[in-house]
């Protein structure tokens, strides 16, 4: 019997695409799941969680490609439908608690300096004056800040901040302002992206920017890149700290040349990589969490 795999995603497009036909491929039937139409049920009979397209049983396996935006209360649905799975035995790659521990920016600066990867000093404050005195004790070490939205991905919303003045408006930023520290680069603002899947590091581009942000998303460039013994190291090492499936890891070299984790990714999109290596990554992707399908116990049909 074939194994049934939701694909959870609310914009196929390319990706979708990609990962259907590889798990298609390998036998399985495939649905594309909106979280947007997933219901918690419990009562007798019931399947605890319900997805549009199998019956009222569970899937053999999640993979989860996009979890859409909303409200405070809609977030947190979404991600307790991915707790849900979990919960009841169903693999999900990547689970909400690995979403969690990276949608947050915060968190991710957290757990990466917990554990010990080299990656920029952070702070996430409250409060404007607090966000303008750690913009002025930067200038005054002679360095700049990088200011992100704490939930944002693709480069948006990035901003460089060597003033305070230059800081967003807290609406702007919903009164939460996440500051980095900028790390300059010798010659022209590039980095690496760095994808691994079950704890290995399978494929890596360099990306290079016209500005100072080098998201392929935001224009950048890419080119196949060698992945050196530091790379592997520095992102295999970032995804064991925050227990993640698979991730893209955005590496940054300093003008002296030593390597920190800039933002890991629970959701990578791979086009731009694709286009550059030789690895077909949704074939991959599908053979990791059907591997996950293969070492885990029966999911739950229901609850009692």
């Amino acid at each position: 019997m074939s194994l049934r795999i939701a694909i959870v995603t609310d914009d196929p497009g390319w990706h979708g695409a990609r990962l259907r036909a590889a798990f298609a491929a390998r036998g399985c039937a495939v649905r594309l799941v909106s979280l947007r139409e997933c219901r918690l049920e419990t009562g007798p009979g019931a399947p605890g969680v319900w997805l549009p397209g199998f019956g009222g049983r569970l899937p053999d396996g999640v993979f989860v490609r996009g979890v859409p935006g909303g409200s405070l209360e809609e977030v947190v649905f979404y991600l307790d439908i991915l707790h849900g799975l979990r919960e009841l035995g169903v693999p999900v790659v990547n689970d909400a608690r690995a979403i969690e521990r990276t949608v947050d920016k915060g968190m991710t600066s957290l757990l990466l300096h917990r554990a010990g990867i080299a990656t920029p000093p952070a702070a996430v404050v409250t409060g404007a004056g607090e966000a303008r005195r750690r913009v002025l004790e930067a200038r005054a070490r002679g360095g700049e800040l990088v200011c992100k939205p704490l939930f944002g991905s693709q480069g948006e919303g990035v901003v460089r901040v060597t003033e305070p003045d230059q800081l967003p408006p807290a609406a702007a930023c919903r009164g939460v302002w996440y500051l980095q520290r900028f790390v300059p680069v010798a010659g022209r603002c590039h980095d690496w992206r760095v994808f691994v899947i079950g704890g290995r590091a399978v494929a890596a581009m360099r990306r290079e920017g016209e500005g100072w942000v080098s998201n392929v998303a935001r224009g950048g460039r890419c080119e196949a890149a060698l992945l050196d013994d530091t790379l592997r190291s520095l992102a295999e090492g970032a995804v064991a700290a925050l227990e993640m499936d698979y991730a893209g890891v955005d590496i940054i070299r300093d003008a002296d040349g030593r390597a920190w984790v800039l933002e890991v990714n629970s959701v990578p999109a791979w086009k731009g990589l694709q286009s550059v290596c030789s690895l077909d990554i949704a074939a991959a992707l599908a053979d990791h969490c059907l591997r996950r399908c293969a070492g885990a116990p029966a999911a739950l049909e229901a609850l009692p």
